[in-house]
């Protein structure tokens, strides 16, 4: 009987060697609190998406999403503490598609872009408004490139720093325009749109949210957007494509990503939990208002499509004449 009991025993202990362990998911997770690291500081577009997100995917998975603003060193700060977290489920990043420029900005990075993070999913895409105040006499985009041929380099553009969203977005309509205009880098969107408004930059490729009040009172003009789509916070207003300029769509995207090797039920758990949270009234109102609009892929199909982005902005990058830092 004894032999008989451990043989049983060791025939037991053999079928569950061969079966998949039970992950985190199938275990009760999330059983803790979720840390979501946001590379930029508290208030950003990117901030605010992220603490809409979270919150509403902490209620409906019963443990909250704490955002934790890990700002510095154009995002890469928050990235490296990401690629270095356990692999549990229990530290996510939200971030933007500056993600995909830091390889090209950056001489070394202290993570691999392409192979430390899991995507789980893009969340939002947002629209790049070009913006120019009236005081300018420039009413279309059409108006806009005729002055700039016709005085090459005369114009400039301001841009929230470097290497930015809002830079790469300027160059790449530069180029697509084939004109030329100047970069002048300030330390925020804010600084950038009071020069704007003055009349002492140009025109800015300005994230919507932050001149959406300048341009409903007249403060400054909308002549097109640089994303592919058309903003639904300004329906009327063309895209740069639309508008003649084929080439020069630029898609600004938050997102979010989890270290590589989170298991993946885990991750598919919080993709779904995501497009969940997107389709709540709530959301769709706050995102409304940021001139958001919502975007998922599947995790694989955004692991793809952030390979792809890496090498397409390291072209812009390069063909824009950028040094990496």
């Amino acid at each position: 009987m004894k032999k008989l009991a451990r043989l049983a025993l060791a025939t037991l202990s053999c079928v569950a060697a061969l079966l998949p362990l039970q992950s985190n998911a199938q275990n009760g997770y999330p059983n803790k609190p979720i840390r979501v690291i946001v590379p930029f500081a508290a208030g950003s577009t990117t901030d605010i998406i992220a603490r809409a997100i979270a919150d509403k995917m902490g209620a409906s998975l019963g443990q909250p999403l704490v955002v934790d603003n890990r700002g510095g060193a154009s995002g890469t700060i928050g990235q490296a503490a990401v690629a270095t977290a356990a692999p549990d489920g229990y530290t996510l990043m939200i971030h933007s598609s500056s993600h995909t420029v830091s390889p090209s900005t950056f001489a070394k990075l202290p993570f691999d872009t392409a192979g430390d993070f899991a995507g789980i999913t893009p969340i939002s895409s947002l629209s790049n408004v070009l913006v120019i105040a009236p005081s300018k006499n420039i009413k279309t985009l059409g108006e806009l490139l005729a002055t700039a041929r016709a005085k090459p380099g005369s114009l400039n553009f301001a841009s929230a720093g470097q290497g930015s969203a809002t830079h790469l977005n300027a160059e790449k309509f530069k180029m697509a325009a084939n004109i030329q205009a100047t970069n002048i880098p300030f330390k925020g969107s804010a600084e950038a749109v009071t020069e704007v408004i003055a009349g002492r930059v140009d025109y800015y490729f300005s994230p919507v949210a932050p001149v959406i009040g300048q341009i409903k009172s007249g403060q400054l003009l909308a002549l097109a957007v640089g994303s592919p789509r058309r903003s639904s916070a300004l329906p009327d207003v063309p895209t740069t494509t639309e508008a003649g300029v084929p080439g020069s769509e630029f898609n600004f995207w938050i997102g979010m990503m989890a270290p590589a090797k989170t298991p993946r039920d885990i991750v598919n758990r919080l993709h779904d939990e995501v497009v969940k949270a997107l389709a709540s009234p709530d959301v769709k109102e706050r995102f409304a208002k940021l001139g958001a609009d919502a975007w998922t892929l599947k995790p694989e199909q955004f692991d793809a499509y952030i390979k792809n982005e890496i090498t397409s902005n390291a072209t812009l990058v390069k063909a824009a004449g950028l040094q990496p830092q």
